[in-house]
Parts: structure tokens; sequence; C-alpha cells
């Protein structure tokens, strides 16, 4: 049973994801702490992947009130944890046919924190323009339906 901690608004908007991808995340304590109150923030983050490692970069965990000196920096670059054969189908896909790798949501796993990872490409300004033209249409009918 997943818990959702946090979801990112602008990756569907922003992107077409066409698969999505389990991931653990390297954290410390104070964070953890942090995520447990609900203060992270996946608005703007993506990954990448640097010398045969995924790395989530933007993604903001609050400080924790009661973690003085144990506190690391909310901006820092995070290692996400995949097998070398997910890696390895991730690479094959960003570099031949242009995805990109866009953090979807951050859940619980038991006690563990994971983020599932959306691979997805970039949507042009029509496209967007289109989701919110279906979504319009969509209410319009639900609301005339009751």
């Amino acid at each position: 049973m997943a818990k959702l901690i946090a979801k990112n608004p602008t990756a569907k908007h922003d992107y077409t994801i066409t698969d999505t991808l389990e991931a653990g995340i390297v954290l410390s304590g104070t964070e953890i702490k942090s995520i447990r109150s609900g203060k992270v923030n996946l608005k703007d983050s993506y990954a990448s992947i640097q010398k045969g490692e995924v790395w989530i970069h933007s993604m903001h965990i609050s400080p924790y009130e009661h973690g003085n000196i144990f506190n690391k920096d909310p901006m820092r670059d995070r290692k996400l944890l995949l097998n070398k054969q997910e890696i390895r189908k991730l690479v094959g896909l960003i570099q031949q046919k242009g995805y990109t790798l866009v953090p979807v949501s951050l859940y619980f796993q038991g006690s563990f924190v994971k983020v599932e990872l959306g691979i997805g490409k970039g949507k042009k300004l029509y496209d967007k323009r289109e989701d919110l033209k279906k979504k319009d249409q969509e209410r319009y009918i639900q609301q005339h339906m009751n």
C-alpha cells in the first residue's frame, strides 16, 4: 500500500508521459523527517543520467525544524536507486529518441521513499491547448449530465 507524499503538478501538463518507472532515493535522516511532515516540492524537478548513475535535480525538501547541524541543502542533487539494466534502458531511450526523465510523484512504500519517474517527450504549445480544451469539454459534459 503506497502513501502519496507529493505529485509534480507540471509533469503531465508539460510532457507526454509514455512509461513510468519506480526508483528508490538516497536521503538523510532529517530529510526523511521533513518528507514525513509533507514539506517537499517536485515542481521544476528533473532527472538525469551521469556516469552510469541517475540523479534527481531541483527537488526541494525543506530543512527539518529540529535538525540543526544535520540539515542538508534543500536543493541538493539526490541519487536515485535503479539497477544497471534499467539504467541502460533509460540511456538508450534518452539518447536515441529524445525522451526526458521527469519525477511524477513521491510516495512511501512501506518505510521506504520511492520516486515515480516518467519517461516522456516535451509537449508543444498547441498540444497543451488541446489537452485543456478536452478537459473543458469533459467538465462541461459532466455538469450538464447531472
